[in-house]
């Protein structure tokens, strides 16, 4: 299809989370993108339930895993520009992704591919997996006077283009000790190697963690460590998207261990004013 100017003339692109695990964890306002698409792009770790939402549409698959095969980013680039240009003027393409799209997802490199092809484009938020597993075990990522603050990692890092094996590519992995809570992403098949590097930051070796594997789904596991024996979880969630809570947002609810509120002033003692 040709404007009326003689270029041609793409259809929209929406970036869309899918949530961390069932279909029934995507946003509304996702399931209405779905439900517009003329084609759908779409990741390995999205629920293939979703696919009900949108039995109009095109599927195509382009999922990335870690240590395996995976589609290229430049390839993903280029079908969306190609989808895009082939949906025509007023139609609708969704890039769909588990968790949400700005987390972990590539998003940068595909919002720079519709900037330079002179797509428009929206993003659509999702459900993360760090927020998926803390609720899976019921432990808030943030805690009144003791967590105030959280740090988002990935386990996962690429040294090399695409085009070259994940096990060549992997990166060195880096852990810190720059939050109160920290979150990786993508920790399964190194949790030895991670307890390692958060000795090394810092961490005392009896610092809670926890470790979930396929949050959001029927078959979602955890268990609990300390740094020292995090290496053992590496087992029981082998083969499984995994995240990892460490320090203050990994501990255990205690019933009878009320939070820290020392640090709060109560209301008799706080300077109040109407």
């Amino acid at each position: 299809m040709k404007a009326a100017s003689g270029t041609t003339a793409f259809g929209r692109v929406a970036f869309v989370g899918a949530g961390p695990g069932q279909a029934d964890l995507i946003t509304v306002r996702g399931a209405q993108r779905l439900a517009q698409a003329s084609v759908v792009l779409t990741d390995a770790l999205a629920d293939p339930a979703l696919r009900e939402l949108a039995p109009q549409a095109r599927w195509l698959h382009v999922g990335k895993r870690g240590f395996a095969d995976s589609t290229g980013q430049e390839t993903i680039n280029a079908l969306l520009v190609r989808s895009a240009r082939e949906v025509g003027a007023g139609g609708l393409v969704v890039r769909l992704k588990g968790g949400d799209p700005s987390v972990f997802g590539r998003l940068e490199e595909e919002l720079q591919a519709m900037a330079e092809a002179g797509i428009e484009c929206e993003v659509v938020p999702g459900v993360t997996a760090a927020l998926a597993a803390a609720a899976s075990a019921k432990r808030p990522l943030t805690r009144r006077g003791s967590g105030r603050s959280v740090s988002f990692s990935t386990a996962m890092t690429r040294a090399a283009p695409d085009h070259v094996a994940a096990e060549a590519a992997s990166g060195p992995l880096r852990a810190s000790r720059s939050a109160d809570t920290e979150v990786f992403y993508m920790a399964g098949k190194q949790l030895g190697a991670l307890a390692r590097q958060l000795v090394r930051a810092g961490w005392p070796t009896d610092t809670e963690a926890c470790v979930i594997s396929r949050a959001g789904w029927p078959d979602e596991l955890h268990s609990d460590h300390t740094i020292e024996t995090l290496g053992r979880a590496s087992m029981l969630h082998a083969g499984r998207p995994t995240v990892v809570l460490v320090g203050a947002g990994a501990r255990p609810i205690d019933a009878a261990q009320p939070p820290d509120t020392d640090h709060i002033p109560s209301p008799s003692k706080a300077n109040l004013s109407t």
